[in-house]
């Protein structure tokens, strides 16, 4: 497989973009790129959901995270990028995966991992959902419900993290030949 490969592995939160992409790297040696609001959050000392509340009225946040992934991707060699927009972003990718998941699945692995009321995360959820895609097409004209040109779409209701990785894996080995 060739050291520059460039993986994109996109979809809505509690996918699984973060866990596989961090697994897909490990598993082919490439730098894990994950620049999100969360990053910016810590980064700014400011509250993960103060961050989105910001970025619903000013586009400079949504410009800024993307941009600096981006370029994080583009800084030379291999990498996989995992964020919400990486199959689009980085057209670039010689691999692009699209993750989904039912929305009570989504909901009750946020749940396991950043804890709350499983209805509460699932109402949060789905209005960042609604609100992340308005935004997308009004910034950058991009439709997160069409994913028709990825290389590969997962539905990962029933797979494990790894599972989902080797599917990933297999691919980016057919792929870059």
């Amino acid at each position: 497989m060739k050291k520059d490969i460039k993986i994109a592995i996109s979809g809505k939160s509690g996918c699984g973009n973060t866990t596989v992409s961090k697994i897909v790297a490990d598993a082919l040696n490439l730098r894990f790129v994950n620049f999100t609001f969360r990053s910016l959050a810590q980064e700014r000392a400011l509250d993960f959901k103060k961050v989105l509340e910001l970025a619903a009225t000013d586009e400079s946040w949504d410009r800024e995270v993307d941009t600096r992934q981006v370029a994080l991707a583009r800084e030379g060699g291999g990498c996989v990028l995992g964020s919400r927009l990486a199959i689009w972003m980085l057209e670039e990718a010689d691999v692009k995966v699209y993750l989904k998941a039912g929305e009570k699945i989504r909901a009750q692995r946020i749940v396991n991992r950043e804890g709350g009321q499983l209805d509460e995360v699932a109402a949060f959820t789905a209005e960042r959902d609604r609100q992340d895609h308005a935004r997308y097409l009004r910034l950058y004209n991009i439709d997160t419900d069409d994913y028709s040109f990825v290389d590969l779409e997962i539905d990962t209701d029933n797979l494990n993290p790894q599972q989902i990785a080797d599917l990933i894996v297999k691919k980016a080995e057919v792929v870059v030949k």
